[in-house]
């Protein structure tokens, strides 16, 4: 059992765009590096096959190699390809943190919206392969509103490859209110790399020139030809230099964008890496907007099939309203007044005060519309590694940390054999069993685990104490002896029912509509 100054906890937030790693209890993750991967084909002199070589980290991505494709292990913010995670994590730990994962316990910061397979393989990544002590994943959104000191508040996350926006009550995900939008960094960094171009500015890649100096102060540049270099590393590398373009001078404007408005303000100068200066005016200001209003894209050339492919993309007030209206109305008021921004978008200037400008014209009347954001630029880029360096670092957390053996248990006999198996039972004697009662913070540490982990419950775990309760254990759970359910699932009445309506309508029994209800949300 971990605890206290025992634990030297590993935090790793691997997101679309970029993946930080560094140790419990600090305030700013050791590596940030890309969460890209390079990859070339290598033949093996043995057997006469292809192999694939992956490249990970700033400096190995920054030189430029024959033939590398640069590839991202995410498609729509899912994993798609494990072995890139698994580099990336090697990464992290062999050549960044140097260390050794088989003695720190480890926390993973997850999407908001991730599936139970992904977590699962996670898991089984994570301790058959690195052989972890133990291991927590945690929610982005849950961890973004502990590093603000919030149990319950309204995520904006505005990552690199989409932006999610997630309520969280009383440190849970309330996963039916998650919006999504595939609007993020990326896409705005596509977008100005695009203007910018139809505008006959051409970014070079840094590989692609050579500078020097042939007179004090005066520097001459040569470019160079590389005819194997691929696609996706030269936009990859000109990604680099239009991100930092709009990090520096972009803002998102006070009002909506017209384009009329905005055609005579000044322009602001840049200097690209070949020494070259760029004036930039209006994209200032336009392509920050998209993420409110996101119709602006079809209009930069070369990006017209963006509305075919995300053609119901919403601003953020939009996505925000939405969310908190598929909450329950008696938690509406605290989000409207705890909108948190994380991510890397969300360091945009002016963006907060934007939203909030917007929000307190489309909200209702009696909200009081509050959008916090970090003052510390890199607070809000990092705040979901920062809230699990937090969450990890608690001493009552310590006894939260999942084993291999625990997560083995979990996924053998209570979801494969409880639950699967449980259709084939007929339960004959419970009609009797009359109305449960509850009692909250009874339940052992392990199943407490198994339910607020293996099924993302949302809501307080209780422990369901029936009249029947040496019966249920010998048909449910004989090594527990108790049924541990959140309360929305156990209590029928709320859904319009109640305990002796289900067993005299030919549900069988109560049991069987709590079990089915768990099956399905483990789908």
């Amino acid at each position: 059992m971990y605890g206290g100054d025992e634990v030297s906890a590993i935090v790793i937030d691997l997101g679309s765009h970029t993946c930080k790693a560094g140790y419990a209890g600090e305030d700013a993750p050791k590596a940030v590096f890309p969460s890209v991967v390079g990859s070339t084909d290598q033949m093996d002199v043995d057997d006469a096959t292809s192999k694939r070589k992956l490249y990970v980290g700033s400096q190995a991505l920054g030189f430029r190699r024959d033939h590398m494709e640069v590839l991202s292990p995410f498609k729509d913010g899912i994993v798609a390809d494990w072995d890139m995670v698994d580099s990336i994590w090697n990464h992290a730990f062999k050549e960044c943190l140097l260390i050794d994962p088989k003695e720190h316990p480890m926390l993973l910061a997850e999407p908001s919206s991730n599936s139970q397979q992904q977590r699962e393989r996670t898991a089984e990544l994570i301790f058959e392969k690195y052989n972890v002590p133990a291991l927590f994943l945690a929610k982005n959104a849950v961890l973004t509103s502990f590093a603000s000191g919030r149990a319950t508040s309204l995520v904006v996350d505005g990552g690199g490859g989409s932006t999610t926006i997630a309520p969280v009550h009383d440190g849970y995900v309330l996963q039916k209110a998650v919006a999504s939008s595939p609007i993020g960094g990326e896409l705005l960094t596509d977008c100005l790399l695009k203007s910018l171009e139809s505008k006959g500015v051409m970014i070079k890649p840094r590989y692609s020139f050579k500078r020097k100096e042939i007179q004090l102060g005066v520097c001459q540049t040569v470019d160079l030809d590389f005819a194997s270099t691929t696609e996706s590393y030269r936009l990859y590398s000109q990604r680099v230099i239009a991100s930092d373009i709009k990090e520096c001078v972009c803002r998102a404007p006070d009002t909506p964008y017209d384009e009329s408005s905005y055609s005579n303000i000044p322009m602001t100068p840049y200097e690209l890496p070949d020494g070259q200066t760029i004036e930039i005016g209006a994209d200032r200001f336009k392509i920050p907007d998209i993420l409110f209003n996101p119709s602006l894209i079809k209009t930069i050339p070369g990006m017209e099939n963006f509305v075919e492919i995300a053609p119901n993309a919403r601003g953020l007030p939009q996505m925000a309203i939405e969310s908190i209206n598929k909450c329950d109305v008696d938690i509406r008021r605290e989000l409207y007044s705890s909108i948190l921004l994380a991510g890397g978008t969300a360091s945009m200037q002016q963006l907060k005060e934007r939203l909030e400008k917007d929000l307190l014209e489309e909200s209702p009347q009696a909200a009081r519309v509050k959008v916090l954001a970090s003052g510390n630029a890199t607070e809000r880029r990092f705040s979901v590694w920062i809230g699990g360096s937090i969450l990890a670092s608690l001493g009552s957390f310590q006894q939260t940390w999942f084993s291999k053996s625990e997560v083995s248990f979990m996924n053998s006999r209570l979801t494969k054999y409880y639950i699967l198996k449980y259709k084939h039972v007929e339960l004959t004697g419970m009609k009797s069993m009359g109305c449960p009662m509850y009692k909250e913070n009874a339940l052992d540490t392990i199943f407490m685990k198994v339910a607020a982990q293996k099924f993302q419950f949302s809501g307080k775990i209780i422990l369901c104490i029936n009249v029947s309760l040496d019966y249920i254990s010998s048909y449910y759970l004989p090594d527990f002896g108790f049924v541990a359910l959140p309360l929305d699932m156990v209590a029928p009445s709320r859904k319009g029912g109640s305990w002796s309506n289900l067993n005299q309508n030919g549900n069988n029994d109560a049991g069987k509509y709590v079990w089915e209800h768990i099956a399905g949300e483990e789908d």
